[in-house]
């Protein structure tokens, strides 16, 4: 029977060198001369000190940009709340998310099961296996999901025939 898996994942290595390079680019600007701003790769996330708030949200735009060209989407990304750290700084600390929670995926489900597609979903701790007889109805489905709108950006996976 044919089936593929719904994950969301991230490529960590690709966080990392996103934020080299966001280091490297505040280390040239001129608006960053003699800040003591930072990014740096924790575990499971991102921690981002800046001088003020401006100057956060500048290198929230940065990272941004440096990620998207790094294939990972903003969807992705949740920022914590911003707290004040050491001197005037600010301390900002973003989670990138992975895995399917479970309420996402019982939306997923019960929106794939009103739409009366002929296929089964189960979730698999964060993730989703889809099976079906036909590969026609899989590729429906995928479309199906594409077609949510989901904050979370999901990957198709594992597509056996």
């Amino acid at each position: 029977m044919p089936s593929f898996d719904v994950v969301s994942e991230v490529n960590m290595s690709e966080v990392d060198n996103a934020v080299q390079n966001v280091m490297r680019e505040i280390s040239v600007r001129y608006d960053f001369k003699g800040s003591k701003s930072s990014v740096e790769a924790k575990e499971g996330g991102i921690l981002v000190i800046a001088d003020d708030e401006l100057k956060l949200k500048q290198m929230h735009e940065i990272l941004r940009g440096q990620l998207h060209k790094r294939g990972i989407e903003p969807g992705q990304l949740d920022y914590q709340k911003v707290e004040p750290a050491s001197g005037l700084s600010v301390r900002q600390m973003i989670a990138v998310k992975e895995g399917i929670d479970k309420e996402m995926a019982k939306k997923i489900v019960k929106d794939i099961k009103g739409s009366k597609i002929k296929v089964q979903v189960a979730i698999q701790g964060e993730e989703l296996r889809v099976s079906g007889k036909k590969r026609d109805d899989l590729q429906a489905t995928i479309q199906f999901i594409k077609d949510l709108g989901l904050e979370q950006p999901v990957q198709f996976k594992n597509f056996r025939d």
